[in-house]
């Protein structure tokens, strides 16, 4: 485990390699972390290298999720550095990786939204090519060419990807995947339900976005454990899928909206 100088070094790795713009930010990083105090130096270490591929000004917003290991302190280091692109947000209990993400979702400011699990189990390299895409789309979602999983998960999520697929219109082969970068726009599109990563590209479809999705790598976790069992991966996403089904029929096209706001 690194000792707290070796957090701050790589803390100064991060500011070099990223900007913090008082104005708007081209990029939101939003990155939701509990218990994952082993994960999380080597991670935001990996953000720091890709960052200087972005070439812009960034933000990366790291959401402690009321984690009960070391996990807040070493998000901490990151952020007390002077100038540090890094910004944390704390919840005092678990609320869930949904509403973490919502919470990071809801701070960015950046016209590119990007996200990742904080497990580090995808793979921060990449993401410029998921945002090269964005000139051809408003939302890129990753596909896990090889998964670092159980096969009964996998099978699960094979399963879930095609239901929600035929119900719902989105076509992804892997909606769940955490690795995305999207058009700042398309956050609007996004309604806080507790399958939020899962209904992300349904919601965009809905909104009236186009969507792609890319081959991505996805890793064994670097520390701490899955936090998915039968509710989390069976019973609250077909309740979910169930409502979205209804917003799916009612919803104005967010780019209905925006342009009867003008912008």
């Amino acid at each position: 485990m690194k000792t707290q100088e070796d957090q701050v070094e790589d803390a100064d790795a991060l500011v070099k390699r990223g900007s913090v713009d008082t104005s708007v930010p081209d990029y939101s990083v939003v990155v939701p972390f509990y218990n994952e105090e082993a994960a999380a130096p080597l991670l935001l270490g990996e953000i720091a290298s890709m960052l200087r591929e972005l070439c812009g000004a960034v933000e990366l917003l790291c959401i402690d999720d009321g984690s009960r290991d070391g996990t807040r302190g070493v998000l901490a280091a990151f952020a007390a550095a002077a100038d540090s692109p890094v910004h944390v947000i704390s919840f005092a209990e678990n609320k869930g990786q949904a509403a973490a993400l919502w919470a990071g979702l809801l701070e960015a400011r950046g016209r590119v939204v990007i996200t990742l699990d904080g497990d580090g189990q995808n793979d921060p390299a990449d993401i410029p090519a998921l945002v090269r895409q964005l000139d051809r789309a408003d939302l890129v979602c990753g596909i896990r060419a090889t998964r670092n999983d159980s096969a009964l998960r996998r099978i699960m999520s094979r399963l879930a990807n095609r239901v929600r697929g035929r119900i719902l219109g989105d076509k992804m082969q892997d909606s769940g995947c955490a690795v995305k970068a999207m058009r700042r726009e398309v956050v609007d599109a996004l309604i806080p339900i507790r399958t939020l990563y899962s209904f992300i590209p349904a919601m965009a479809v809905a909104g009236g976005f186009r969507l792609v999705e890319i081959p991505v790598r996805h890793r064994p976790r670097m520390g701490g454990k899955s936090n998915y069992g039968f509710l989390k991966f069976a019973v609250m996403p077909l309740v979910d899928m169930l409502g979205l089904l209804w917003f799916r029929t009612r919803c104005v096209p967010t780019a209905v909206r925006n342009s009867a706001r003008g912008l």
